[in-house]
């Protein structure tokens, strides 16, 4: 029960209305590159995200979504000066805000940081070839073979025809078990 896992580094999603505030009127977000997730992009846009103690440049994810949001591992969320909870992408509510700057504007959220919950993205067939359903927590091993082999707890499946299967984790995580790049980790149930 392999499962391909990458590193999600810091990053933000926006919503139309902030990405054109932040640069300016009509702007279109640019795919710099692909993600493994299909219709997802990483963006040439970056954006100054500024907390209480500090600031951090991050890149945009795209495309635009409803919401913004702004992921972040817990290591960034102390620089910032921002309690992060760990939530799974999109349920933001009553989390903490920050200001967004851009070459054209700034953006105040009122809420939207959190700490990506670890995650595996499954289409319905690869949820059924693992036996796992949406919402499921499941265990993954990895690093085997770094010398700090690490077994992730509390990991959410996500089920849906529109994802590609892939485990995402934050820099922490990563740096934890000293994964290099994108590694398989074993499903344990």
């Amino acid at each position: 029960m392999k499962i391909m896992v990458e590193t999600s580094a810091r990053h933000i999603h926006v919503s139309q209305s902030t990405l054109e505030t932040l640069f300016g009127k009509d702007a279109q977000l640019t795919n710099k590159k692909d993600l493994s997730q299909p219709g997802q992009f990483a963006c040439a846009e970056k954006v100054k995200v500024v907390g209480p103690k500090g600031d951090l440049t991050m890149s945009i994810l795209g495309p635009v979504r409803p919401a913004d949001q702004v992921e972040v591992a817990l290591t960034d969320a102390r620089k910032l000066g921002i309690v992060a909870p760990v939530r799974e992408s999109g349920d933001v509510a009553g989390t903490p805000g920050c200001k967004l700057v851009g070459p054209m504007g700034e953006v105040d959220i009122t809420e939207g940081v959190i700490a990506a919950k670890r995650h595996i993205h499954l289409t319905p067939e690869a949820a059924a070839e693992f036996g796992v359903e949406d919402k499921q927590i499941v265990s993954v091993k990895v690093g085997m073979g770094t010398g700090r082999e690490l077994t992730f707890g509390d990991v959410v499946c996500r089920v849906s025809d529109k994802f590609f299967p892939a485990m995402h984790i934050d820099t922490d995580e990563s740096n934890a078990a000293g994964l290099t790049g994108t590694v398989d980790g074993e499903i344990i149930l």
